[in-house]
C-alpha cells in the first residue's frame, strides 16, 4: 500500500542545509532565521500540470549554488544559518485540509522568528502562507510578480484556486491599499480581474511600464505603497512572470514577459529591508527538458533571502 507522495518529501535538502521539522522550538534551538518548506501540491491549476514537482526540483539543482556570493561578499549560510523543514503533508486533491496543514506549519515558523521559503506548488500555495502571515501580525503589505493578476473571485466556483492568491489575501485581512502586483500582462488577464484591482485601490504595474520606466521605478512604487506604515512585506514570485525565454517550465509560459536580470532586480529591490516570508511558485520541471525554470526558481528563493538579511549591491 502507498503510504505517502512520491514526489513528496526530502530526497536532498535546499542547498545542503540541515533538516529541522516545521517546530518553534527546535528551529530556534537550530538558531534558524530562514527556513525552506516546500508545498508540492498543483491541484488547482486551470491549465499545464507539473508544479508538484517544483519543490523537489529546485532542492535537486540548488546543489550548483554556493550560499556565497562573491560579487557581493556575502553569505547567506552566515546571516540566516537557513534549515530545511521540508514539505507540506498533503492530502490529495484537498486543497482545504492540506492549506490548513501547511499554514500551522508556517506559523511555527514565523513564531520561531525565522523566514518561511515557501517553494510550490501552483499559486494557490500563497493562500496558506498568506493566512499565516496575517495571523502573525496585523498589517502586512504585498507584492506579487507574475503575468496574471491572480484576483479571481473563484474558478467554477472553487475559491482555493491558483487564479485566487490574491482575492484570498484580501479576504484573510490584508489590506488592497498596501498590495502591489508587477510585470502584469494586458493579454494575459480577464476584465473582471483588473475591475477588481480598481474597485479596491490595488496597485498594479505593468510590464509595459516596467519597459518604459525601469526596474528601480517598479521597486520604488511597489516599497512606498507595500512597505510604508505596514508591519512587513510579504513577496510572492510566480516564475510565469518571466520571459518564456527565461521560464519554459511553468503552467501558463508568458510570451514577452520579465528577464530574468528584470526578475533578480526587482526581488532585490523588494526584499531589502527585509520580508515577512516569501514563495517561488509555479516551476514545473518536467515541461522542459533542462533545469533552467529550476534554475531560475533556486536563485530567485536564494537573491530574497539575501537582499532580506541585508546584502547589497
Amino acid at each position: 500500500m502507498w503510504n505517502s507522495i512520491l514526489h513528496s518529501g526530502l530526497a536532498g535538502s535546499f542547498m545542503s542545509f540541515p533538516h529541522v521539522p516545521p517546530d518553534a522550538d527546535a528551529l530556534r534551538q537550530a538558531g534558524a532565521k530562514a527556513a525552506i518548506y516546500g508545498i508540492p501540491f498543483d491541484s488547482t491549476s486551470i491549465s499545464r500540470t507539473g508544479a508538484n514537482y517544483g519543490p523537489r526540483g529546485m532542492r535537486e539543482v540548488s546543489c550548483q549554488f554556493l550560499t556565497y556570493n562573491a560579487t557581493l561578499d556575502f553569505d547567506v549560510a552566515d546571516a540566516l544559518a537557513p534549515v530545511d523543514c521540508g514539505d507540506c503533508d498533503l492530502a490529495l486533491a484537498n486543497p482545504a485540509v492540506t492549506f490548513e496543514r501547511a499554514k500551522a506549519d508556517l506559523l511555527e515558523i514565523l513564531r520561531a522568528g525565522a523566514l518561511p521559503v515557501t517553494l510550490g506548488g501552483d499559486h494557490s500555495v500563497t493562500i496558506p502562507a498568506a493566512w499565516a502571515v496575517r495571523e502573525h501580525v496585523a498589517d502586512p503589505g504585498l507584492v506579487l510578480i507574475d503575468t496574471h493578476l491572480d484576483t479571481a473571485p473563484d474558478v467554477g466556483g472553487e475559491e482555493l484556486n491558483h487564479c485566487c492568491p490574491i482575492t484570498r489575501a484580501v479576504d484573510a485581512g490584508f489590506d488592497p491599499a498596501r498590495m502591489v502586483l508587477i510585470g502584469m500582462s494586458g493579454w494575459m488577464n480577464p476584465r473582471t480581474e483588473i475591475e477588481y484591482c480598481r474597485e479596491r485601490g490595488i496597485r498594479v504595474i505593468w510590464l509595459e511600464e516596467i519597459w518604459k520606466k525601469g526596474t528601480a521605478w517598479a521597486v520604488a512604487e511597489a516599497v512606498k505603497v507595500a512597505r510604508d506604515g505596514s508591519d512587513g512585506v510579504y513577496l510572492t514570485f510566480d516564475v510565469d512572470s518571466l520571459d518564456a525565454a527565461h521560464g519554459a517550465a511553468t503552467c501558463c509560459p508568458t510570451p514577452g514577459g520579465l528577464t530574468s536580470r528584470e526578475a533578480i532586480e526587482l526581488v532585490r529591490g523588494v526584499a531589502a529591508g527585509g520580508l515577512l516570508g516569501v514563495d517561488v511558485v509555479e516551476v514545473a520541471p518536467s515541461l522542459e527538458a533542462t533545469p533552467a525554470t529550476s534554475l531560475m526558481g533556486v536563485r530567485i528563493a536564494v537573491e530574497a533571502m539575501a537582499f532580506h538579511a541585508g546584502a547589497s549591491v
